[in-house]
């Protein structure tokens, strides 16, 4: 049972900085046909932060509305419906961090997608491992002839990670690292990557932070990004290295 509760765990966050109140976020529709699920992953996981920047950040999630087998190996609840999952902390936040669910309660039923927000500045550079924990409850027949009983179980899920580095915003006229052509109107070259002590990760966001691709930066000079079919506005190119994050700016025309 608890590989089964640990498999519904895999909730995600974004954050904006600057809010007054929660941000909110809307299920992604083209994970509406999954049967359950989290996306992204935990090894695509959260792009890097910024100490004292805005952070955003989305990932969508979905239990199925019955316990299948790949979940439940042991088949003892396999079939069984899952009535609700609820998202109850999320631990090992950055300071300065929130969480919040498109659903008020964190709850939902079994076979329902939903999202979450992760939100707020932190102040303070370093890796922050993440913890989801969250109540399943599965509607299980102990006794033939009987309704089905709701059984809730704590569950929690470890695998995400917020990387928050100490660098600033890098413009195109640095030297040692930079876009090129900015402003672009299709692909673009990160050119200097290796400058950077022990680059190992290179990502690329949009402005509301969607995160639109992540590769391993480890021995790379230069790295190419492709913006067509994309829309006019600022990009942000995220390198994680050892000693934080550097990140560029660039505009598509």
């Amino acid at each position: 049972m608890k590989k089964l509760l640990l498999s519904f765990c895999c909730l995600g966050f974004f954050a904006f900085n600057g809010f007054s109140q929660a941000p909110s976020c809307t299920p992604d529709s083209q994970y509406a046909d999954s049967i359950y699920g989290a996306w992204p992953d935990t090894v695509t996981n959260f792009p890097p932060a910024t100490v004292n920047a805005y952070y955003e950040t989305v990932l969508n999630f979905k239990a199925p509305a019955t316990v299948t087998a790949d979940l439940d190996p042991t088949g003892q609840f396999v079939g069984s419906p899952i009535q609700e999952y609820k998202v109850t902390t999320v631990d090992g936040l950055p300071t300065g961090y929130q969480y919040a669910c498109n659903s008020n309660a964190c709850t939902y039923a079994g076979g329902v997608q939903g999202c979450a927000t992760l939100y707020g500045t932190c102040a303070t550079t370093g890796t922050y491992p993440i913890v989801i924990n969250l109540d399943v409850t599965v509607l299980v027949t102990l006794f033939p002839g009987l309704p089905p009983t709701p059984v809730t179980q704590p569950a929690s899920f470890s695998g995400y990670k917020i990387n928050v580095g100490s660098a600033g915003l890098l413009e195109s006229g640095d030297l040692r690292l930079v876009a090129s052509p900015n402003p672009a109107n299709g692909s673009f070259s990160v050119n200097g990557i290796n400058m950077l002590k022990s680059a190992s990760e290179i990502t690329l966001v949009n402005a509301e932070g969607k995160l639109l691709a992540k590769r391993n930066a480890s021995g790379l000079t230069t790295e190419n990004f492709d913006l067509n079919g994309m829309k006019a506005g600022i990009y942000f190119v995220n390198i994680v290295h050892s000693n934080g994050v550097e990140t560029i700016k660039v505009v598509k025309e």
